[in-house]
């Protein structure tokens, strides 16, 4: 954790806990910090899978921070009040805010300021922060991450109530790509909150033998700054050759220095600045171009026609291949059918009727409750 953050911040193992995933860390840490009915503000778009992860068993609510492109989908202090006086409006106890830093599905990190105002806010308010920085480690350009604990180290509040009040999640899923090993954290100054997180972990444990072969990992550093390194290094040129191909079809992509994946803004394609709009374009790209991206509205986007694509997960040519149906259904769309028939699939089949099998198993997949991958 230290290493990924610069070593701007130093961490006390007994303030650690680890847990079966990042999902887990965040389940376990709502569980200690509300009770049910009780909310948490979370900025939007943001990943769909904590309506799930954070509301269903723990019975707690969430409170959007309506964020906009006006100003790249950055917090203010204005949209921390509103969600806030919304809280207050629908009877709801407001007990922390909770931020994706970097941001799913932004790929963006949080400035400075906007984490001075959030720690601000906070304080005047006597909540708590969650920071969901799993995706600190896949940081890959300027401006570099700065995790809610410098941000505070910086304003000197180590001996005041808000250093008990902040809380992280991490994760080795996306910092090293061992998603399958299904390790996560939580780490806390808060004593009390790390006693009652340690008996919460009993419910899901990281086995001996995954905890053993990952010290074993962990303990080569020389291999842990080369992967980090050319994990850096592969992401930037995969954002670059996603952004480029899209530019060159009119797609404009939220700027970015994070994840694994990239904002794009589709909104001129839209029939109708409506959400049901954006739902008919997705279907589109979905059924009939081939590709599988995620609707802005999944991720409670506040405004139609924004788009999350992943380019981290896929071969060079594959993604030439996407560029290249996109340049398509943008440039004629009234041509689409034919030049997608035209095209090699994206899939290992002939033919276009198993691909609109393929898509419209996946239209029904990911209506079921709007969750999309982390």
């Amino acid at each position: 954790m230290a290493e990924i953050r610069r070593k701007k911040v130093k961490f006390d193992p007994k303030n650690l806990v680890l847990t079966a995933g990042s999902t887990s860390a965040n389940e376990t840490l709502i569980f200690c910090l509300a009770e049910p009915g009780e909310a948490l503000l979370i900025p939007t778009p943001y990943y769909p899978g904590f309506d799930r992860d954070l509301k269903w068993r723990t019975g707690a609510e969430i409170v959007p921070i309506h964020c906009y492109s006006s100003n790249n989908f950055r917090i203010t202090e204005s949209a921390l009040e509103e969600a806030y006086e919304q809280a207050q409006k629908l009877n709801l106890t407001v007990k922390g805010v909770f931020i994706t830093n970097p941001s799913n599905p932004l790929g963006t990190t949080m400035s400075h300021d906007e984490l001075n105002i959030l720690i601000t806010f906070a304080m005047a308010k006597n909540i708590h922060i969650v920071s969901d920085e799993i995706y600190a480690g896949t940081v890959f350009d300027s401006p570099k991450f700065i995790s809610i604990m410098e941000a505070l180290i910086d304003r000197k509040l180590e001996k005041s109530k808000m250093w008990n009040q902040v809380h992280i999640v991490s994760s080795l899923s996306k910092d090293l790509g061992l998603p399958g090993f299904r390790i996560g954290m939580i780490y806390s100054n808060n004593e009390t909150l790390i006693a009652a997180a340690t008996k919460m972990s009993s419910f899901g444990l990281i086995s001996s033998q995954t905890q053993y072969l990952l010290s074993k990992i962990l303990g080569d550093r020389k291999f842990i700054k080369r992967y980090i390194k050319e994990n850096k290094k592969q992401l930037i040129h995969r954002r670059e050759m996603l952004a480029s191909g899209l530019a060159n079809s009119g797609i404009k992509c939220l700027e970015s220095n994070a994840g694994l994946f990239c904002f794009i803004d589709m909104r001129d394609l839209l029939k109708s600045n409506t959400f049901e709009a954006e739902m008919e374009l997705w279907k589109k790209i979905i059924s009939d171009v081939g590709l599988n991206v995620s609707p802005g509205s999944s991720c409670h986007c506040s405004e139609p026609g924004w788009f999350r694509v992943c380019f981290a997960n896929m071969s060079k040519e594959t993604l030439d291949l996407a560029m290249q149906r996109i340049s398509n259904f943008v440039n004629s769309e009234g041509n689409l059918l034919r030049n997608f028939r035209q095209q090699p699939p994206l899939v290992a089949a002939t033919g276009s009727r198993r691909i609109r099998t393929i898509a419209n198993w996946v239209i029904k997949l990911s209506s079921g409750d709007g969750r999309t991958d982390r």
